[in-house]
């Protein structure tokens, strides 16, 4: 967003049309009180400003958040994300059938028991109460015994799993195994931590997909999200995964595994 504005500012010519879609609800209403528009060439127009007083709000809306509190004051805050963030983790020194939580900062870490070597982190909220059955799965795919004893398991859905903090953190660990969903946002919260862990990020899933077709029944909501999961199995090296897409059409949810 705000490269758009700079160039508007500068006189340079822009998408609009891209540029209205990013614009939030509020102003988009108001573009055609707000700007003046000469279209150059193919895809390309020149802005001018009209309303002064809408585009310095629309400035200050762009600005990026110094804080969770600043950008509710601007109308998201989920335009920022949170200063801290608490995970819940199965590991050996738990006394019940509870977990237990970890508080991250961006400069601290309050934790109260011993790391194991490798962690699980685990997507669903389901799976991950079901640990147990996760480690043997995971084991399984990976072709090594995993236990509580060497392998935290951590609850990683909603994408917290990718904030920065978070996989600092986690970068404290020999191996980070990584069981989400067979989608296109499992796969890309695994890109994700990728860049980040390296080679430590392991990705689950079974060395042979053809047994576990039947249980691809999740069907995508666009085409896009479909491609866009194909395309990212290929990218990150699971030709098998994109072709058990390609052979159902469909995604296979977490869940699926506790009913194999």
């Amino acid at each position: 967003m705000n490269d758009y504005l700079q160039k508007i500012l500068l006189g340079q010519p822009i998408n609009y049309e891209a540029f209205l879609k990013k614009l939030p609800d509020q102003f988009r209403r108001r573009h055609r009180d707000m700007f003046v528009t000469e279209k150059v060439q193919a895809n390309r127009w020149l802005v001018t400003v009209q309303d002064e007083a809408a585009f310095a709000e629309l400035q200050n809306v762009a600005e990026a958040p110094v804080s969770r509190i600043d950008a509710a004051k601007k109308g998201d805050s989920h335009r920022h994300g949170t200063e801290v963030s608490f995970l819940l983790v199965y590991h050996r020194g738990l006394a019940s059938s509870r977990p237990d939580v970890v508080v991250i900062e961006s400069d601290s870490v309050d934790i109260g028991f011993q790391r194991a070597r490798s962690v699980l982190v685990v997507e669903n909220e389901r799976n991950f109460y079901q640990y147990p059955e996760m480690l043997q799965f995971a084991g399984e795919a990976l072709g090594r015994a995993l236990h509580l004893a060497d392998c935290d398991v951590v609850l990683g859905g909603g994408n917290r799993i990718t904030r920065g903090a978070i996989l600092d953190w986690l970068k404290s660990y020999e191996d980070v195994f990584c069981a989400f969903d067979y989608d296109a946002g499992g796969l890309q919260m695994f890109s994700t931590m990728a860049v980040s862990l390296g080679d430590k990020a392991t990705f689950v899933q079974p060395p042979d997909w053809q047994p576990w077709l039947a249980w691809f029944r999740n069907i995508p909501d666009t085409t896009e999200r479909f491609t866009r999961a194909i395309s990212l199995a290929e990218g990150l090296g699971f030709v098998s995964l994109a072709e058990a897409f390609r052979a159902t059409g469909k995604f296979m949810e977490q869940e699926m595994i506790l009913d194999e």
